[in-house]
């Protein structure tokens, strides 16, 4: 999601889970594929520590992400202060169940 307005139309309308390391917000739109979009803001430290972030949310998109999404639906994930030092798998664990 490139546009500024697609990540302010989810934050708006959609819905918000919490999840240890991470925030989800999803929407549904008229469409047959899914996107997602990526958030890590100065909050989470410097550079370095925000890309990090970045990588991280990435690869649980693709790994976990990816077979449980539904089609027609907005997910923008929102890094969180911790999620550059905690555990993956704790970070797998929330994301599913933010998710469901």
């Amino acid at each position: 999601m490139p546009a500024r307005r697609d990540y302010l139309q989810v934050r708006n309308y959609g819905r918000k889970a919490l999840a240890r390391g991470l925030v989800i917000q999803a929407t549904s739109r008229d469409s047959e594929t899914w996107r997602f979009g990526l958030t890590a803001s100065k909050k989470i430290g410097n550079a370095v520590c925000r890309n990090r972030a970045r990588r991280r949310l990435r690869a649980l998109v693709r790994q976990h992400l990816a077979p449980m999404a539904r089609p027609g639906v907005d997910y923008v994930l929102i890094a969180r202060h911790d999620t550059v030092t905690c555990d993956w798998q704790d970070l797998v664990t929330g994301m599913t169940k933010a998710i469901r």
